[in-house]
């Protein structure tokens, strides 16, 4: 692996079936409703993946109005691939696209949080985030 080319795509250019191998990698319940994970990434406002050869080992992706919010709903490597730039890579890539924005914004927990601080992620004053969640890995 140590030799791999990695290289990166704009767009969702990947089946469901190796969509849903890397969040089920991951542990992410989401990967166990393809169909509307697949129509949450489907329309997403942009999606960047990371490849090895044919191999699915990175996406992100934003929801966005195109002009002044986004919201980087998904980040995932392949647990194989972790430690290797790939996701500070792909959010990197993904956040040239809404550099000038008023507001760039994600949800994180754990030690997430310390890898998106070097991002320049900050907490967002007293905010507290909320939600309905119907999954299982929180």
């Amino acid at each position: 692996m140590s030799n791999s080319i990695i290289t990166y795509q704009t767009g969702l250019h990947a089946t469901r079936e190796q969509v849903v191998e890397l969040y089920l990698a991951n542990d992410w319940s989401s990967g166990k409703k393809p169909d509307g994970l697949m129509h949450h990434l489907e329309n997403s406002h942009s999606v960047m993946t990371a490849w090895v050869d044919d191999r699915l080992i990175g996406l992100g992706n934003t929801l966005s109005d195109g002009r002044l919010v986004a919201y980087y709903s998904h980040l995932l490597v392949h647990p194989d691939w972790q430690g290797r730039g790939i996701g500070t890579e792909i959010l990197s890539r993904l956040m040239r696209n809404y550099e000038g924005f008023h507001q760039q914004l994600l949800l994180a927990d754990g030690k997430a949080t310390e890898f998106y601080r070097k991002l320049g992620f900050v907490r967002a004053g007293e905010t507290k985030a909320m939600w309905i969640f119907d999954g299982d890995e929180h």
